[in-house]
């Protein structure tokens, strides 16, 4: 399970260390593409990534049409180099403002990357109240 929350920064080429925490759980291949529900960059590993496709794939084109659009058309696979960075593409970059510095949060079965800023923006908006409230209604 990939839990927890690193600062890092994204260098001038537009790579950003992925902890190693993270690498040894996503794999030595795995993929990006844009936050479905806030503007951040998710990532998956391949075996993840892999079944959310087949997932997909087994609902009707006509339910799933925009939604593999919004999915698979801006994602990218990334392979970490020996320094454990990740060369993050400039449209994804884009879409979830990431310019220098990041936070890479751990959330169950995939990583999401968030501009900082972003980030401690919507964890004071986010009542933890919230959260647990959701539990509940989970029945955890």
């Amino acid at each position: 399970m990939l839990i927890g929350t690193y600062q890092h920064n994204i260098d001038l080429k537009g790579r950003v260390i992925i902890p190693a925490k993270f690498r040894e759980e996503l794999g030595g291949v795995f993929y990006a593409t844009k936050g479905l529900d806030t503007a951040n960059v998710t990532i998956y590993s391949e075996k993840d990534w892999e079944e959310l496709g087949r997932k997909i794939a087994s609902f009707p084109a006509s339910k799933t049409a925009v939604l593999q659009r919004v999915l698979f058309s801006p994602a990218a696979m990334l392979e970490p180099d020996k320094q454990g960075r990740v060369l993050l593409p400039q449209n994804l970059r884009e879409y979830a403002g990431l310019d220098k510095d990041v936070v890479v949060n751990g959330v169950g079965s995939k990583v999401e990357i968030w501009d900082k800023d972003k980030w401690d923006e919507y964890e004071r908006e986010l009542p933890a109240n919230e959260a647990f409230e959701i539990l509940g209604e989970l029945g955890i």
